[in-house]
């Protein structure tokens, strides 16, 4: 009798202990989830930002290369003139070459930017094409960052519920599957953050 008690006390006693430590299990998965969803918000918002930005930036290139390209024509205009026009009088020449010389000057200012900036802080057309795909490189760094979140954040989040459910049941098989499912979604936390390795169907 004596032995019975002392051993359902013992029982007891490893349950409690059992359960303790899958109460410190969920809480680390907690940990995990939360930074999941912290990173898979911040890869989702730079998604977001960078594509209005790469959007805008190509917007403003389009506008600047059109002026160009109307500068250009006009250039070439003037100078079929000079050819077409020999007998033109000399300030004539004058006049449309000095224009030619405007326009072709405008033509680099619009595609190297104000020359009295440093290079990085210019805004032409070849620093503007440069933005833009460094722009839209970082998107799609952050678009293929994204999935990894939204995957481990679920693996994460069925770890803990089946987890929370091993503590009712006593059962250790569902404990074994959370575990599972736990290292899947920190193992996808981590290349969320990382890409150090590129799983098919995801990023």
């Amino acid at each position: 009798m004596v032995w019975d008690e002392l051993t359902r006390d013992a029982e007891s006693d490893n349950i409690r202990d059992r359960d303790r430590w899958i109460g410190v299990y969920i809480g680390v998965l907690a940990v995990l989830l939360a930074i999941c969803s912290m990173g898979g918000g911040n890869a989702a918002k730079d998604a977001t930002l960078k594509n209005i930005e790469a959007a805008n930036t190509w917007a403003f290139f389009q506008a600047k290369n059109m002026r160009r390209h109307v500068l250009r024509v006009e250039a070439d205009d003037l100078a079929l003139r000079l050819m077409a026009e020999p007998d033109l009088t000399a300030d004539g020449r004058t006049a449309i070459e000095a224009k030619i010389a405007d326009y072709k000057k405008q033509d680099e200012a619009l595609t190297i930017g104000d020359t009295a900036k440093p290079v990085e802080q210019r805004e032409g057309l070849d620093q503007l094409f440069e933005k833009g795909k460094r722009l839209e490189a970082e998107r799609d760094l952050a678009m293929r960052k994204d999935p990894y979140f939204d995957y481990g954040e679920a693996l994460l989040q069925i770890a803990i519920v089946l987890a929370s459910i091993a503590i009712i049941t006593k059962g250790s098989f569902l404990l074994a599957v959370s575990g599972a499912l736990a290292i899947g979604g920190a193992l996808l936390t981590f290349n969320g953050f990382t890409l150090a390795l590129a799983v098919p169907g995801l990023g």
